[in-house]
C-alpha cells in the first residue's frame, strides 16, 4: 500500500502542472479561431490568410533551435513562465486595439508572430519538463491523455470560439485568452518541477554559447541513426498530412457537394477519433515496444487518408468512417513517438533535440503545400489524398528497413558527456542491438 502510494507521488504534482497548461492551450485555441475568422470577415482574402499563416509558423521555424539551446541551459519552469506570460501580454496588447476599434491586418501579423515566438520556448520546455515529472513507464499513457485532451479542445474550439465572439466579440475571446494564462502562470508558479541536470559552463559570449549548444544537440541527433530515421519518416508522413487537412474543405465542397454543416461533421468525426484513441492509448499505455504502436497508427492513417481519396463522388456520410479512423490512429503515431523521444533522449539533450526536430517537421508543411497545390489542381483534389497514402506507406517501408528504427529503443543511448563539439559525429553512431 505504501508503495502504492509512493509510486503515485508524482501526480500530484504533474496533473495540476498538465491542467493548466491544457487550460491555457484552450484560450490559445479561442484566438486563434477568433483572429482567422475575423480576417476571413474583414478581408475575404485567401492571400491575408495565407499570410497569417506563414507569420504563425515562419518564426517557430527559425526560433526553435536557438530557444531549444536556451531551455537546456536555464531553469525550464521559468522558462514555461516567463513565455506563457509574455503571450498573455502581446494578445492583452491586441485586445486592446480592438476594444478602441484601431486594429490593422498588420498588427495581427505582428500579434501571431510574436506569439509563435513565444511558443518556439513554451511548448519544448513544457515537453520536457513532462519527461522529468512522469515515470519512464507511463509516458506513453500521459501521450494518450495529451492527445485525447488536444482533441477535445479541437472539437469545441471552433463551437465555443464563435458563441464568445457573438456575445463579446473578438476582444473578448482575446482577454479570455489572457486570464487563462494567467491561471496557468499562477499554478506553474507553485508546482516544483525537477531541474535538469546544469550544463558545464563555458567561456565566451552569450551568442557564442547558445551556437556551441545547438551544435552539441544537432550532433546528438545526427548521431543517432535510429532517431534520423525517425525524423525522415515523420518529415515524409507530414508532407503527406498537413496538406491533406487543408485540402479537406475543398474535397467537401467540390468532390462530395457538402456545405458547411457537413464539412463540420468531417471535422468532428476526426476530433472524435482523436479523443477515443488517446483515450484508449492513455489507459492502456500501447505496446511494450513503442515502435510497434506507431508503425499500427501510420498504416491506420494511410489506409484512412487513401480512403478519402477513393470514395466516389457525393458520398459525404461514408467519409466519415476513414476520418474518424484517421483520427482514432494519430495519437497512437504521435502518442508513441512522443514518448520514445521523451524516454530514450537524455534530458539534457531534450530542449535542443526536440526544437530541432520540431524545426525539421515543421518545414514538411510548406514544402507539403507548394507539392500539393499544383498537384491538386492538375490532377484532382482526391488525387493528394490517394497519393498521401501511398507517402505514408513508404515512409513505414522506409523506417522498418533500418534495423536501429525497429530497435530505437532497445538500443543504447549516446552518453552526451562523450559529445564535443570537436569530435567527428560519426564516433557516436549507435549501433543497434
Amino acid at each position: 500500500m505504501n508503495t502504492a502510494k509512493k509510486n503515485d507521488i508524482w501526480k500530484r504534482t504533474f496533473y495540476p502542472f498538465w491542467g493548466s497548461q491544457m487550460l491555457s492551450l484552450l484560450g490559445s485555441s479561442l484566438v486563434q479561431f477568433s483572429l482567422v475568422w475575423w480576417l476571413t470577415e474583414e478581408t475575404g482574402s485567401a492571400t491575408v490568410l495565407a499570410m497569417a499563416s506563414m507569420f504563425a509558423l515562419i518564426p517557430e521555424i527559425v526560433i526553435q533551435p536557438f530557444a531549444g539551446a536556451i531551455i537546456d541551459r536555464i531553469n525550464r519552469k521559468r522558462v514555461i513562465i516567463i513565455a506563457d506570460a509574455l503571450i498573455a501580454l502581446f494578445t492583452l496588447f491586441l485586445g486592446i486595439l480592438f476594444m478602441i476599434g484601431r486594429v490593422e491586418v498588420w498588427h495581427i501579423y505582428l500579434i501571431m508572430a510574436l506569439r509563435a515566438v513565444g511558443s518556439a520556448f513554451h511548448y519544448p520546455a513544457e515537453q520536457a519538463s513532462v519527461s522529468l515529472m512522469v515515470p519512464k513507464e507511463q509516458l506513453t499513457r500521459i501521450a494518450g491523455l495529451n492527445q485525447a485532451a488536444r482533441g477535445v479542445i479541437n472539437i469545441v474550439a471552433a463551437p465555443l470560439g464563435a458563441l464568445v465572439m457573438d456575445l463579446i466579440g473578438v476582444e473578448g475571446s482575446l482577454m479570455i485568452d489572457v486570464i487563462t494564462a494567467a491561471l496557468a502562470v499562477a499554478i506553474v508558479s507553485f508546482i516544483p518541477i525537477p531541474r535538469q541536470q546544469t550544463l558545464e559552463k563555458k567561456d565566451g559570449s552569450w551568442f557564442s554559447v547558445v551556437l556551441h549548444d545547438m551544435k552539441e544537440g544537432f550532433q546528438y541527433l545526427v548521431s543517432w541513426k535510429g532517431m534520423m530515421v525517425m525524423t525522415a519518416m515523420a518529415f515524409i508522413f507530414k508532407i503527406a498530412l498537413s496538406p491533406a487537412f487543408s485540402l479537406i474543405p475543398l474535397l467537401v465542397k467540390e468532390h462530395f457537394h457538402g456545405d458547411a454543416a457537413q464539412y463540420s461533421m468531417v471535422e468532428v468525426a476526426f476530433g472524435v477519433g482523436i479523443i477515443l484513441g488517446g483515450s484508449i492509448l492513455g489507459a492502456w499505455g500501447g505496446f511494450k515496444k513503442k515502435v510497434y504502436t506507431m508503425m499500427i497508427g501510420a498504416f491506420g492513417v494511410g489506409v484512412g487518408i487513401m480512403a478519402l481519396g477513393l470514395i466516389p463522388e457525393g458520398g459525404l456520410y461514408v467519409s466519415l468512417i476513414p476520418s474518424f479512423l484517421m483520427g482514432f490512429m494519430v495519437p497512437m503515431v504521435d502518442g508513441s513517438l512522443m514518448a520514445i523521444m521523451q524516454e530514450k533522449i537524455d534530458n539534457e539533450y531534450q530542449g535542443r533535440v526536440f526544437t530541432m526536430f520540431g524545426s525539421i517537421i515543421y518545414l514538411s508543411t510548406p514544402i507539403g503545400l507548394a507539392i500539393a497545390g499544383p498537384v491538386s489542381d492538375a490532377l484532382g483534389i482526391q488525387f493528394w489524398f490517394i497519393a498521401a497514402g501511398v507517402l505514408i506507406f513508404l515512409s513505414m517501408i522506409l523506417g522498418l528497413s533500418f534495423k536501429s528504427f525497429r530497435n530505437i529503443e532497445e538500443g543504447p543511448v549516446i552518453n552526451p558527456n562523450k559529445i564535443t563539439s570537436d569530435q567527428p559525429v560519426a564516433q557516436f553512431e549507435i549501433e543497434s542491438k
